[in-house]
């Protein structure tokens, strides 16, 4: 087979039975076994073992030699292993898990004193295919449309950081001191020099730009130009993202970073003062020729052989093998929550159990969560730090909100989301799902909230409907809501077949949602009086809601009462059962009649809950905001996709509406019963332990 028609992971039949991987830190990269399908098994400790056959270490670098050395005493194979092009939403350093790496049993792509199994796909050829160049142009377009890098974790570039001007600008790039891919690209510190040099002698009117890396502007790290050169120069320290800089200049010099292809990706010419993976090609005006690179290649070759062939990819939230499109895709949500959540964050309003499932919610590699007890002190250390508050809405009075809407800084209001967890709150299961709201709460009926302004104003394409149906259909399917109370047997619900069957859903009666988005009917009683004058001959079965039969919040109705005005009671029956058995359902606000909705059943509502007033409900109230008439997926697409956010419940990293239904479908088994104080222990000490989970 020809080194580039490379199959897919998830075929690849191991070659080494037993890999020594003697650096800890190696071996304790997230998903290794799944980067490795050649490998059979990692031996993880270094010690006497007869089916050791290879050795895999960090590429080429000096904290590899034992490991090489090793490999050489021995004769066994060293697989290099080392970041991918497209690796992350923050640095390895930092904890962030890498969703591309590359493993090379030649050599390693930045060091070109020897072959490595890139070039040699780019030398020997054989891979090249109209399809494979086709999805090579498409991910190279989606890639720039996206602005990705390798690491992700800069800001937008902030419009005044050059200065400004039409002529021509030129990036020259400088690196870390003793970068590995500096000497493997046959080059040295006089190189950083000679390339300024060479800049201002052959770019006289340009405006010289020196892009130092973060390391250095930091002080953490020394850079190979000498900063007494720099004078003349635009000097560009900013911590942003290196896609808005190429987007600005005309030309790049480099020695060997990875920034000169992606400027080559966007048609800018490169200039090299040493030798990276993309030079020797035709593609760079080249300052070192390399005897094996005489071939000519196009980006889309050399793309598709770097990113495609060479470079493997992981889901993050599922560890397995991947595309690079799905791994880029991953990347643009993962940059998109880093950005929403980046910068200060003060919380007030939160339980202590709560404060470890909103660090890891609000998470990003350039933000920071500070919790605080009352409102005042938490808007000023906002102010202080150009920062937002952000408040558990179920905490709201009067002179709380008082209190917040006085503040200068953002406020948003955070509540649990629709597809919440597997396990109530009041039983301290934490939340994988909660939403953000800049204008209220999605309960809040006596004034607008962001669900609402999307519901109202925003567009909802095709592609967006079609997602959302497909979630709603799994959703039905799977027979999940929103706490996902599953039990060991599904209930057998004997209800008569010749009546028609109302299920009427009982809520909590201090609920925030009732208390705000109620009138006449505002208790459970009520809406059983209501549900039985309205249908006089209807089966009604009342469920209490679940936090009310635990016996954790109010909201009991009198037995006698409820034998009067209903034919059964549905105690400790799943919601989906319920809702599968009846023929239509009433409530007050409660997010059972949105699944209900979900399932196609009609629903009556005699309060204000967000998915009334749109069309879709019978509603015994009026809402003069909402004049809009909503298709069902419309409903779903703003409620469950573009409203919440969403962590996975494993590991904290952000993830879409899907990934939360994936993971509850797999999560049917029912898990061992653990005592209410054990929970609330275990979410206060997981809050306690460090500030998130989360690294991305």
């Amino acid at each position: 087979m020809p080194p580039g028609n490379v199959p897919p992971p998830s075929t690849v039949r191991p070659r080494y039975a037993a890999t020594l991987t003697p650096s800890p830190g190696v071996a304790a990269l997230p998903n290794l076994e799944a980067f490795l399908p050649e490998c059979a098994r990692l031996v993880r400790k270094v010690r006497p073992n007869p089916e050791v056959d290879s050795v895999l270490a960090w590429g080429h670098k000096p904290t590899s030699r034992y490991a090489m050395d090793l490999a050489a005493a021995r004769a066994w194979p060293y697989l290099a292993l080392e970041d991918g092009f497209l690796r992350s939403v923050g640095l390895g350093e930092a904890g962030a898990p890498p969703l591309s790496l590359v493993v090379d049993d030649l050599g390693i792509y930045y060091d070109a004193r020897a072959p490595s199994r890139l070039e040699s796909l780019l030398a020997e050829g054989g891979w090249e295919s109209e399809p494979i160049l086709a999805r090579a142009r498409a991910l190279r377009e989606r890639i720039l449309a996206a602005g990705l890098s390798k690491t992700n974790v800069g800001p937008p570039l902030a419009p005044d950081a050059l200065p400004s001007g039409g002529g021509r600008r030129v990036l020259v790039i400088d690196q870390t001191a003793g970068d590995a891919s500096i000497t493997g690209g046959l080059a040295g510190p006089e190189s950083f020099a000679g390339m300024l040099t060479a800049a201002r002698r052959d770019e006289p009117d340009a405006q010289i730009i020196v892009r130092r890396h973060p390391a250095v502007a930091a002080g953490l790290k020394s850079g190979c130009l000498d900063p007494r050169s720099l004078a003349g120069t635009t000097v560009l320290d900013d911590n942003c993202r290196i896609a808005d800089i190429l987007e600005r200049v005309d030309a790049v010099y480099t020695v060997s970073s990875l920034t000169g292809f992606e400027a080559l990706m966007r048609g800018l010419p490169v200039r090299c003062f040493g030798l990276p993976f993309y030079a020797g090609w035709g593609l760079t005006r080249d300052e070192i020729a390399c005897r094996r690179r005489g071939r000519m290649r196009s980006i889309d070759e050399v793309f598709a052989a770097a990113y495609l062939l060479y470079a493997r990819y992981i889901d993050p939230l599922s560890g397995e093998p991947t595309t690079a499109e799905t791994a880029v895709e991953r990347l643009v949500a993962l940059r998109a929550r880093s950005d929403q959540n980046a910068g200060y964050t003060a919380c007030v309003g939160f339980a202590p159990w709560k404060h470890g499932a909103a660090r890891t919610l609000l998470y990003s590699p350039r933000g920071r969560t500070a919790f605080f007890s009352r409102p005042r002190p938490a808007i000023a250390a906002a102010v202080a730090q150009q920062g937002r508050v952000v408040f558990w809405a179920g905490r709201a009075t009067p002179a709380i909100m008082s209190e917040l809407s006085m503040s200068p800084a953002p406020v948003l209001n955070m509540e649990d989301g629709f597809v919440r967890s597997r396990g109530l709150g009041s039983d301290f299961h934490r939340a994988a799902s909660v939403v953000l709201d800049d204008l209220g709460v999605y309960y809040d009926a006596t004034r607008p909230s962001k669900l609402e302004s999307i519901l109202q104003n925003a567009p909802f394409d095709d592609a967006l409907r079609a997602r959302a149906a497909a979630l709603r259909v799994r959703l039905v399917q799977a027979g999940l809501s929103k706490y996902n109370l599953w039990t060991q047997a599904r209930a057998q619900l004997d209800w008569p077949c010749g009546r028609f069957k109302l299920l009427v859903v009982g809520q909590v009666e201090n609920d925030k949602s009732i208390m705000l988005g109620c009138e006449t009917v505002k208790t459970n009683l009520g809406l059983l009086e209501a549900a039985r004058a309205a249908h006089p001959d209807a089966f009604i079965a009342y469920k209490p809601h679940p936090d009310v039969e635990s016996g954790n919040r109010p909201g009991a109705v009198p037995a006698t009462a409820v034998a009067e005005l209903a034919d059964t009671t549905v105690s400790g029956a799943d919601i989906d059962d319920c809702l599968s058995a009846c023929e239509a359902v009433a409530t007050m606000t409660s997010l059972a009649g949105f699944e209900a909705l979900l399932r196609g059943k009609p629903v009556w509502t005699f309060g204000r809950p967000f998915f009334a007033g749109w069309g879709l409900s019978q509603d015994a109230l009026d809402f003069p905001r909402r004049t809009r008439r909503l298709q069902l997926d419309e409903l779903v697409a703003g409620t469950l996709i573009r409203y919440p956010i969403y962590v996975h419940p494993d590991n904290g990293l952000p993830c879409e509406p899907e990934d939360m239904v994936a993971w509850l479908e797999r999560d049917r088994r029912v898990a061992p019963a653990r005592h209410r104080r054990l929970r609330y222990l275990r979410a206060v000490w997981e809050s306690l332990r460090r500030e998130s989970r989360a690294r991305y």
